[in-house]
C-alpha cells in the first residue's frame, strides 16, 4: 500500500486543521480516533482527510470539506461532540483548530518509471 496525500481538489472548499498535544492518558483513545475516522468518513461532504504525529508529540490532522453545511455536521455530531468533551478531559494537553477556505489547490505525483 503506497502512502498518498489526500489530491488536489477543486476550490473553493474548506479545511479544518486540528493541532494538538496529548496527555499521557490512551486509555480509549485509539477506539475512539478510529471511530471518530469512521464517523467523519460517512459524511456525505466530506473531501478527504490525513493526520501525521512527530516524534516529539505533536499531532496534525486535516480534514477536507466541500461547503459549511458539512463541517457544521461533522462539529454538530453528537458522538463527535462527546469524544471532543471527552478529549478535553483526558486527552490533550492542548489543542488548536484552524477552519479556512481553500482558494488553490495542486498536487504532483512522480511518474512511475
Amino acid at each position: 500500500m503506497s502512502i498518498q496525500p489526500v489530491p488536489a481538489l477543486e476550490p473553493p472548499y474548506l479545511m479544518a486543521v486540528f493541532t494538538d498535544v496529548r496527555t499521557a492518558d490512551e486509555t480509549g483513545y485509539p477506539e475512539t480516533g478510529a471511530r471518530m475516522s469512521e464517523l467523519v468518513g460517512a459524511n456525505p461532504g466530506l473531501l478527504g482527510h490525513e493526520s501525521a504525529r512527530t516524534p516529539g508529540g505533536l499531532g496534525i490532522t486535516v480534514a477536507y470539506f466541500r461547503d459549511q453545511e458539512s463541517l457544521t455536521a461533522w462539529r454538530e455530531d453528537l458522538e463527535h461532540r462527546s469524544a471532543m468533551e471527552r478529549g478535553r478531559e483526558d486527552w490533550y494537553e492542548s489543542y488548536t483548530l484552524h477552519v479556512a477556505t481553500v482558494e488553490r489547490s495542486h498536487g504532483f505525483v512522480r511518474a512511475e518509471h
